[in-house]
């Protein structure tokens, strides 16, 4: 009995393998998925915010990565004067603009 079991237990180790490629197929899985779930979402706000810096004109209202909100003067290539209150200024690296505020603001909580 315990030679037929010994046999089976042998012929399975030593039968046929699983192709190469096979093996790596998790592998292939997993960068896969983290592609779409990761990456490519990043990949895709990253474009809408460069868009979104990109259109900021005079009049704008905008959120600083500094948490600072103010009402752009002028804008160039690569810096943007806001104003931030009465009669105080600051000049502002364009790509530390986070967002572009609506004018409206947000819809209320409860709505």
């Amino acid at each position: 009995m315990s030679s037929e079991v010994l046999n089976l237990l042998s012929a399975a180790a030593g039968g046929d393998a699983p192709p190469a490629w096979l093996q790596f197929l998790p592998l292939v899985a997993m960068v896969a998925i983290f592609w779409f779930l990761i990456i490519r979402p990043q990949m895709r706000r990253q474009k809408e915010h460069q868009t979104k810096i990109g259109a900021i004109k005079k009049g704008d209202e905008v959120l600083t990565g500094g948490g600072l909100v103010g009402k752009v003067l002028r804008v160039d290539e690569h810096y943007a004067d806001i104003e931030i209150a009465p009669n105080v200024k600051v000049k502002a690296v364009k790509s530390t603009i986070s967002d572009v505020v609506d004018p409206k603001g947000p819809p209320p909580a409860n709505d």
